[in-house]
């Protein structure tokens, strides 16, 4: 006669994903996939009440989804996710670097304290969640990163500013970087970089007497959806991912092709 086994079972491995930015535009998009992806998701925002919403809405009783009051210019709110993801939900498996600062302004007017201001956010940012996080990911022998480029970055950027373009072109450099130092450690950097998508974001930035001649020179002639790009997002992310490493993503209705 058989026995059930007196042994308890392991605990679960943590599922948490980190994404900065997270309470707004895309990054409200790419929570809510990685959530109805499995992970457990910790909403990263400078507003943390926009944050906080979208955490509520997810999960109401907060076990599988929390905000943070987060700003990605400072090495400590990476830190201090990493200690809240611990005790919520065992430690972290993936990391979205999606906080951005967008500002169109022609190249000859940017202040350079505005240039400052938007490579901090961006780039900074990205910098610094990749450190902090790569670090975390190579002691543990497993993580994902999936960096928030742009096609800016790609074609020196028509509807945004010049610092926003460079920052993003950095943000692809940055991703090669660390994914060459940490592949070997069963961690994979990826960027994703998306052309105009269908955001309050991009409408604000684009004059709305521009946008319908933005829209006709996008060769597939729409805006992108922001959810199939968190839906990229989230299989980036995902443990499957393990054979894509230093990627950059082009999901642009065909303006950059290669």
């Amino acid at each position: 006669m058989s026995h059930p086994s007196t042994h308890a079972s392991p605990p679960p491995q943590p599922h948490a994903v980190l994404v900065t930015g997270g309470g707004h535009g895309l990054g409200e998009a790419v929570s809510r996939a990685l959530h109805a992806a499995g992970f457990q998701v910790a909403i990263g925002d400078l507003d943390l009440t926009a944050a906080q919403a979208v955490a509520s809405d997810l999960d109401p009783v907060g076990k599988t989804a929390h905000a943070l009051a987060f700003d990605a210019r400072e090495q400590a709110s990476f830190e201090d996710a990493l200690v809240l993801m611990a005790d919520l939900w065992g430690g972290a498996r993936a990391l979205v670097n999606n906080a951005a600062m967008t500002v169109a302004r022609p190249v000859l007017d940017i202040p350079p304290e505005e240039f400052d201001a938007v490579l901090a956010v961006n780039l900074r940012g990205t910098f610094l969640g990749c450190q902090v996080f790569g670090r975390y990911f190579r002691d543990r022998g497993y993580g994902r990163i999936v960096n928030m480029a742009s096609l800016a970055g790609q074609n020196g950027g028509t509807a945004t500013g010049a610092h926003y373009a460079i920052s993003k072109g950095g943000i692809i450099t940055l991703t090669k970087v660390f994914a060459r130092d940490l592949a070997a450690h069963g961690v994979t950097v990826n960027a994703i970089a998306p052309g105009p998508l269908d955001l309050p974001s991009v409408r604000r930035t684009v004059p709305e007497d521009r946008l319908p001649g933005l829209i006709q020179n996008i060769p597939v002639g729409t805006l992108g959806d922001p959810t199939f790009v968190a839906r990229m997002v989230a299989q980036l992310a995902g443990p499957d991912a393990g054979f894509v490493t230093g990627a950059t993503w082009d999901i642009n209705g065909g303006l950059f092709m290669r």
